[in-house]
C-alpha cells in the first residue's frame, strides 16, 4: 500500500479530509472530489458513523483512489478502519503504536507530528508521510529548516490553515503536499461546492507544479 499511496500523493498531493460528512453523503460528496482531481480521501473518526461511510466509499472507489480515515488515535481504530475496507489511517499527533499497527496491517500510514523529533520518530516506526499539524504554528521557513535535516524520501503534508495564497511558500520550502479539510467540505456542503473547490486547488496545484 506504501506505493500505492506514494504514486497517488505524487500524481496529485492533495488529500481530501471530510470531516462530519454522513454515509447518507458520502458517496456524493467524495465522488464529486475524486471527480475533479482527488486521489486520497480521509473520513475522521470523529464523524457521524465513519465506518460506514468508510466501507460505503471503498466499495465505490477504493480501486481507483485511497479511502481511509483520519482522527486515528489507538490500535483498535486502526483494526476497525482496516475492518472496514479502508486503506490508510491518518493520526492527529504522533502515535507510534498506531503506526505500527496500521503497517502490521498492510496499511498506509500518515502521522501528525509537529516537531523535528517528532517527525524523525514517526519516521523510524514506518510512516509512509508525515502530517506537519496544525500547520498554523509552522511557517514555510520552518518547513525548509526541518527539510535540511529530514530524510529527503520522507513526504511532509502540511495540514491546518492551507489556501490557496500559501500553497506556493510551502511547496517552495519543501512541503510534499496538503491536506485539506474545511477549504474543501465544511459539515453541511453540497457536492457541487465541494466540486467547485476541489477544482479550485487542484488547478492552483498544476500551475505550481508545471503540469
Amino acid at each position: 500500500m506504501k506505493k500505492r499511496f506514494l504514486r497517488k500523493l505524487n500524481e496529485m498531493p492533495l488529500i481530501g479530509i471530510f470531516r462530519g460528512i454522513t454515509p447518507e453523503e458520502a458517496e456524493a460528496i467524495v465522488g464529486a472530489a475524486i471527480e475533479n482531481g482527488i486521489l486520497i480521501a480521509e473520513v475522521p473518526l470523529n464523524s457521524p458513523d465513519p465506518l460506514l461511510s468508510i466501507e460505503r466509499l471503498v466499495k465505490r472507489f477504493g480501486d481507483d483512489v485511497i479511502v481511509g480515515a483520519g482522527t486515528v488515535t489507538t490500535v483498535d481504530d486502526v483494526i476497525a478502519v482496516a475492518n472496514s475496507g479502508g486503506q490508510i489511517v491518518v493520526t492527529p499527533y504522533a502515535r507510534r503504536d498506531v503506526v505500527k499497527k496500521a503497517k502490521e496491517l498492510g496499511l498506509a500510514a500518515v502521522s501528525g507530528a509537529l516537531t523535528p523529533t517528532e517527525i524523525a520518530e514517526m519516521h523510524d516506526c514506518g510512516a509512509d508521510a508525515v502530517k506537519v499539524f496544525p500547520a498554523e504554528m509552522v511557517s514555510p521557513m520552518m518547513i525548509r529548516a526541518m527539510r535540511a535535516v529530514l530524510p529527503k524520501s520522507l513526504p511532509l503534508i502540511p495540514v491546518g490553515g492551507i489556501n490557496i495564497e500559501n500553497m506556493a511558500d510551502y511547496l517552495n520550502a519543501g512541503a510534499n503536499g496538503f491536506g485539506l479539510g474545511s477549504a474543501l467540505y465544511r459539515k453541511g456542503d453540497s457536492a457541487v461546492i465541494v466540486a467547485e473547490n476541489v477544482a479550485t486547488f487542484v488547478r492552483r496545484m498544476k500551475e505550481l507544479s508545471g503540469s
